[in-house]
């Protein structure tokens, strides 16, 4: 035998399995994607799978991107955003790098996701791919700049952030968003070219958050982002000494919605400076109604001192500051065991996730209440339904499912981690609020001290100047108010409209 022919038999037998198993991909394949049109997902799906892990490029890459379709088509919309992720991961050399993005911007609207998805646009929108990324659908480019505007936002890439967000146009479904945050970006103190130009950085801020005020209908969650741009725009003309246009937009925020506790406790702030002390301590009435006993507004009792102490009401500030160490004063107490280096964010997490036992309640609401954190725990639920899902499903006891099921550990466990450092934050801000307020609560009460010994030795007797001055019904808004004398009972239709009259205990100083 020759050493050629011998050379053929050792090799002819290797080749022809090669090119049969490549004729048994196509063929799987074809059964892949005719039971995909036929709407057999469950037969279509590990079929899909095995050929993501073959060796045949062209397959693989059309197998990977039609296993998240199927997934998507399932109403497991993290298992697709996982199989479409992983294709975006892959780069633009992909075959269905383009129509993997669509799908996975397409399952952050479905799932609402803020915090993994962002961040994978993020990674991969670069100078590289741009020029392809605006071959996509106008919307989905929309909502990529929203998205990755995000993303910059977070890391404080503020010009980045700007271009991105002025770049979704006025008819996409996500504009009032965008708007809201590049009002946010340009209001940002860190803003590069403050303060040199902040007057012109501020006008443009206001017209962003404007802008979100006039937007209509159709819009993604347009009503909460509207508020959000309320308390934005109050900010705003608050830090730039405009307080009476800061009380106008914390008065807009509707009555009872998401952010009305916020929108009282900082237009309190705004009508104080604005000199309208009876407004003031009106909003911080309502912000202490019984319908807001769950809310931590630690801030606002020391408001309300300050206000009985530039009226030299001091009776009134120590009733206040009281009231403060009783309400909070144990809340600083239960928070030091879970603040410090020592506590690992998954056991922080656990105790904002799990039913409250052992955080202030006050505490535990205002830490659930953050939107990250509710995606999070959003998310988290959507994960443990599609294990069970899986699990429990048609492809029970498949390798399949057992690799879809690890696949959704892995992001439980990143949403953990994400979720875990957040709340830990939150617990540390609640007990730095908690240490800053009761300190602040100390210096009035040492000040009021001083200065109630200072009238005593100027020989002022304050009841009888507070006894010779008479309170007067405070002016009416408007036709259709009427007036109510408080008398300690909270009707759920006067919340928010109290007003305070208040006599003056300080003494004329004559001028030298």
């Amino acid at each position: 035998m020759s050493r050629l022919l011998r050379l053929l038999v050792v090799l002819g037998p290797l080749a022809v399995p090669a090119v049969a198993f490549a004729q048994q991909d196509v063929g799987t394949y074809n059964r892949a994607l005719s039971a995909f049109n036929a709407g057999q997902l469950d037969a279509a799906a590990p079929l899909f799978a095995q050929l993501a892990e073959g060796q045949d490029a062209d397959l693989k890459g059309k197998a990977e991107f039609y296993l998240a379709q199927t997934f998507a088509k399932k109403e497991l919309p993290v298992a697709a955003f996982i199989s479409y992720a992983a294709i975006v991961n892959a780069g633009p050399k992909h075959p269905s790098y383009l129509k993997a993005i669509e799908g996975l911007v397409d399952m952050q609207q479905r799932l609402d996701e803020q915090n993994l998805i962002p961040s994978i646009l993020n990674q991969a929108y670069s100078d590289e791919v741009r020029d392809q990324w605006v071959t996509l659908p106008k919307e989905v480019l929309a909502r990529i700049n929203y998205l990755v505007g995000t993303a910059s936002q977070r890391r404080m890439r503020f010009e980045e952030a700007r271009s991105l967000l002025e770049a979704v146009p006025a008819d996409s479904r996500v504009y009032a968003k965008a708007r809201y945050l590049l009002g946010t970006v340009l209001a940002d103190p860190r803003f590069p070219g403050r303060p040199g130009e902040g007057d012109t950085l501020d006008k443009e801020a206001i017209a962003a958050f404007q802008a979100v005020l006039n937007t209509k209908e159709p819009q993604v969650e347009l009503p909460e982002t509207r508020e959000l741009a309320l308390l934005a725009l109050g900010r705003v003309h608050y830090r730039r000494g405009e307080y009476a246009d800061a009380v106008k937009a914390y008065e807009g925020v509707p009555r009872y919605a998401r952010f009305w506790d916020q929108a009282l406790f900082e237009n309190g702030f705004a009508r104080f400076q604005n000199e309208d002390f009876g407004g003031a301590l009106g909003s911080l009435q309502a912000l202490h109604a019984p319908q807001f006993e769950g809310a931590f507004q630690p801030e606002s009792w020391i408001l309300k001192a300050t206000v009985y102490y530039y009226s030299c009401l001091y009776d009134e500030v120590k009733t206040t500051l009281a009231a403060f160490d009783e309400r909070y004063g144990p809340m600083a107490k239960q928070l030091e065991p879970f603040t410090g280096e020592d506590v690992a964010p998954i056991n922080a997490f656990n105790l904002v996730a799990s039913e409250n036992r052992r955080l202030p309640r006050a505490v535990y609401l205002w830490i659930r209440n953050n939107e990250r954190i509710r995606e999070v725990m959003r998310t988290l639920s959507r994960v443990d339904q599609e294990k069970r899902a899986i699990s429990e499903g048609p492809w029970r006891g498949t390798p399949f499912a057992a690799q879809t099921v690890a696949s959704l550990e892995d992001i439980r466990t990143t949403l953990l981690q994400v979720g875990g450092t957040l709340a830990k934050n939150r617990i540390q801000e609640a007990a730095d609020n908690l240490r800053t307020f009761s300190d602040q609560a100390e210096i009035i009460r040492v000040q009021t001290a001083l200065d109630e010994k200072d009238l005593f030795s100027e020989g002022v007797d304050q009841k009888a100047l507070l006894t010779r001055q008479t309170l007067y019904r405070p002016k009416m808004p408007g036709a259709d108010y009427n007036y109510w004398r408080f008398q300690g009972e909270f009707w759920i239709d006067e919340i928010g409209y109290y007003q305070y009259t208040l006599k003056r205990g300080c003494p004329a100083r004559q001028e030298k």
